[in-house]
């Protein structure tokens, strides 16, 4: 998306004028920092987010859809370094009083493709949660929910109970811009999150989180924060030397699937991808796994 759509909005115009006239910032550096910008607008558009107000959240939600579509790193982190700059700009002239942009991570240089565990890998983890915990059979219901259906971890956190539909194995997704969509769920999932709204009966549940599936020990709902804790303990009791986050069993979900021969318009519907553009990632992943495995398990390169 060109900048050129969005410069006749007042902020825009006044952030390009504090470029031009506060930084001094050549043409080319001035249209590069815009350019930026113009991508978090695109990503915005129909989800009436305003950009003004932007919640740290919802940037790492674009963060992952630019490497979703193959950005790499080292663009992601210049497209960072030019969000950083507008939400810095109205900071400074008072629009906001504080920065989402503040405890943002960098990507890591040269990753070019999405972390991805096998199924091993997935086991690992869930062996290790310990089910005789008040909050084990939540925690086992998280990884089942976001490996078998290939949630965001946004769209796992407003899963509600009559989101479930039990008897026929589905569960209605509200995704991006309050889309929604239809996505099956594993025997195993349901299993799980029945075992887990048999020990949420028992929570002091707070008013409006009554039909939230996953909540934490004090009845509200469960945070963001929270989930990317209880993996990365997983991973950590695991041993898994992965850098992991909710979002890799959802990778995960998608790169099984496509190995298995499932069809990748099957896929882009059950992820809730606009484009199958950002599908086909998982076809270089599949490929990459694949040279993986025949590097090392292959005769020929055992040989010497």
């Amino acid at each position: 998306m060109k900048i050129d759509a969005y410069i006749k909005q007042p902020i825009i115009k006044e952030y390009d004028t504090y470029l031009r006239l506060e930084r001094s910032l050549s043409d080319n550096t001035r249209s590069a920092y815009l350019e930026d910008l113009a991508k978090l607008l695109g990503y915005l558009e129909g989800t009436n987010i305003d950009i003004q107000k932007v919640r740290r959240e919802q940037l790492e939600d674009f963060l992952i859809d630019l490497s979703d579509v193959g950005i790499t790193p080292r663009s992601r982190a210049r497209i960072i370094s030019g969000i950083k700059s507008f939400y810095q700009f109205l900071l400074m002239t008072d629009k906001r009083e504080d920065d989402p942009t503040e405890l943002l991570e960098m990507p890591q240089i040269g990753k070019h493709l999405p972390e991805v565990l096998s199924i091993e890998e997935i086991d690992a983890l869930e062996s290790k949660i310990d089910l005789s915990q008040p909050q084990g059979h939540r925690n086992k219901a998280i990884i089942e929910v976001l490996y078998s259906c290939g949630l965001r971890v946004s769209e796992m956190l407003n899963l509600k109970i009559s989101d479930i539909f039990f008897d026929e194995q589905f569960i209605t997704v509200v995704g991006k811009g309050n889309k929604q969509r239809l996505v099956p769920i594993s025997q195993s999932a349901i299993k799980y999150i029945n075992f887990w709204l048999e020990d949420r009966d028992k929570l002091n549940i707070k008013k409006g989180c009554e039909d939230f599936v996953f909540l934490n020990h004090r009845g509200g709902q469960l945070s963001r924060i929270m989930v990317f804790n209880i993996i990365k303990d997983l991973a950590a009791k695991a041993e898994i030397n992965k850098t992991i986050s909710p979002h890799t069993l959802r990778h995960s979900f998608a790169t099984h699937l496509l190995e298995g021969g499932a069809n990748l318009r099957d896929i882009q519907e059950m992820l809730g991808h606009k484009s199958i553009l950002t599908t086909e990632i998982y076809t270089h992943i599949g490929q990459n796994h694949l040279r993986e495995a025949i590097e090392k398990f292959h005769p020929f390169n055992k040989k010497g």
